[in-house]
């Protein structure tokens, strides 16, 4: 099952691990036991430190097996085989619990080990959910922080009764205590924030010696706020970034063929790049937080600006650069989260020419619409626009455009319903008639939703001018209407949302940052 160049790269990994970690199989029969006891075997095989070990513990099943050091089980549980995506969670949790150094904020490390109830997490995954691995693997080193908290990955492919009995429609889903904590497209942030919700008690108290002034502090970790990142720390200046996740929503795109001078890449790929460079640079990370709220310094008295954070802490910063970016508006319908990466797409000029000879939709006619519409007929099979009003919004020129072009079909007066799937793959959309009330379906491979962008700027409110939208307007040179808050990426009112303009918005927000510190101080 696993190759000889995986088995070998393990072996590299696993040379420095200091404490044996046993995998505890649990005994008995099932169709996938011998395949799953094939593949522990083979990944035991790289380390003496690494053993497996057969025996009855009352598992979940025959396919249950958890993590033993120092012949206590650590709370790190897998049912399933973690192949695909959550192969990289199950070497993690290994290496992590033989020694490695976790890659987790102090503070946020604090805040796990004082909650004192027992929380046992499910999360419930699929192999192929490339969102998955990242609550699997946050909730394995809480796990190991806190001997309170425990966690299953649980492959929902093979555990179908568990799945219908609960009435699981998408992942990850992941119950505490055997109650229902979080589901559809969720991460870590937002694990963070339920749990400072339910122990409030958690936030604040530390000990740890806060951060000094800070000349940047940026706000947002996907491709603008990391290239600022790497541009200030360049300079020589203390840089922090407050991130919910590394990469942002790029790490939702599945295929990347724009970035010039990268041919072909995938969310994944791209993010951990970004990652591996920042990483090469002294710059605070504190991620899976947020700011809540920023007091404004004045410029008068070239007093700091201070952010308090959801973890309790305040950083005080001479300079801030906002790329917190934007989301895309959803639908909000039935088997829409559930099928982003298998057939719903939000972006058409990343996504487009994976629909090659397809036919496909878009929902939402209105300019960006209507151009996603344009750009599509060039690449697919047919396009059906899907517009909730009697005509459509987008400017004239457009629409004459969309109206003659023999690949695309207009439905008005349509309101999406639900996107219809079959084995992981988007087979159609449902939409009523809103003349005649009929439901009806479109026969279709993919969906495009084109109804507008949301700006992640609402912890913005006050502090800088925003447009009736939430893009925060900044100048030539990334600045706000605010001496020292500096903005780049999706969140502003630059146009063209795309990741290399992002970038560069991010490189030159942060040398505007460097030119203020520089004239100010």
């Amino acid at each position: 099952m696993l190759s000889n160049d995986i088995l070998n790269a393990l072996k590299s990994y696993t040379q420095n691990m200091t404490n044996k970690v046993a995998l505890v199989l649990q005994t008995g029969e099932h169709t996938k036991r011998a395949e799953l006891v094939e593949f522990l075997t083979q990944l035991c095989s790289v380390s003496d430190n690494l053993t497996l070990i057969e025996r009855d513990d009352n598992l979940r099943s025959p396919i249950t097996f958890y993590l033993e050091v120092e012949e206590k089980n650590n709370g790190i549980h897998f049912s399933g085989i973690p192949s695909g995506h959550e192969f990289n969670s199950l070497v993690l949790a290994i290496l992590h619990s033989s020694g490695t150094e976790l890659k987790l904020d102090n503070t946020l490390s604090s805040m796990v080990k004082k909650i004192k109830d027992s929380l046992h997490f499910e999360v419930f995954i699929s192999l192929s959910c490339h969102n998955c691995p990242d609550v699997v693997q946050s909730l394995n080193q809480f796990a190991l922080l806190n001997e309170n908290i425990s966690t299953e990955m649980i492959d929902g492919g093979l555990f179908q009764d568990l799945v219908n009995e609960r009435n699981i429609q998408g992942v990850p889903s992941v119950y505490l205590n055997g109650e229902l904590f979080a589901n559809g497209k969720i991460d870590t942030a937002q694990l963070v924030d339920k749990l400072i919700q339910r122990f409030p008690e958690i936030v604040g108290g530390d000990e740890t010696q806060a951060l000094p002034l800070q000349d940047v502090t940026i706000i947002g970790g996907g491709p603008a706020g990391i290239a600022s990142a790497i541009y200030a720390a360049r300079k020589g200046l203390n840089v922090t970034m407050i991130a919910d996740r590394i990469g942002g929503q790029v790490k939702d795109t599945v295929g990347i063929e724009n970035l010039i001078s990268v041919p072909k890449t995938t969310g994944a790929e791209l993010t951990g790049n970004m990652q591996a460079h920042l990483n090469d640079y002294d710059v605070t990370i504190k991620e899976f937080l947020r700011v809540e709220t920023i007091e404004k310094g004045d410029a008068t008295t070239k007093s700091a600006h201070k952010l308090h954070l959801s973890s309790g802490e305040t950083i005080e910063t001479k300079t801030i650069i906002v790329a917190t970016g934007a989301k895309w508006r959803e639908l909000g319908v039935p088997g829409e989260k559930e099928n982003v990466g298998s057939g719903v797409a939000y972006c058409p000029h990343c996504d487009g020419p994976f629909f090659k000879g397809k036919d496909v939709a878009v929902v939402g006619g209105g300019n960006s619409g209507i151009e996603a519409a344009l750009d599509l007929a060039g690449m697919v099979n047919h396009v059906t626009v899907f517009e909730f009003l009697p005509e459509l919004k987008a400017d004239q020129v457009l629409v004459e455009k969309a109206q003659a072009h023999e690949k695309i079909t207009i439905i008005k007066n349509a309101a999406t319903k639900e996107v219809i799937a079959e084995d992981g793959k988007v087979t159609a959309l449902a939409y009523e008639d809103r003349v005649t009330g009929d439901i009806k379906q479109q026969a279709l491979s993919g969906i495009f939703v084109q109804i507008g962008l949301l700006p992640n700027s609402s912890f913005l409110e006050g502090v800088v001018e925003r447009t009736q939208h939430g893009e925060v307007v900044i100048d030539e040179k990334c600045q706000t209407n605010i001496p020292g808050i500096f903005a780049a990426g999706d969140v502003t009112t630059v146009p063209y949302k795309q990741i290399i303009i992002a970038m560069g918005e991010g490189a030159k927000a942060s040398l505007s940052a460097f030119d203020y510190i520089i004239r100010e101080s």
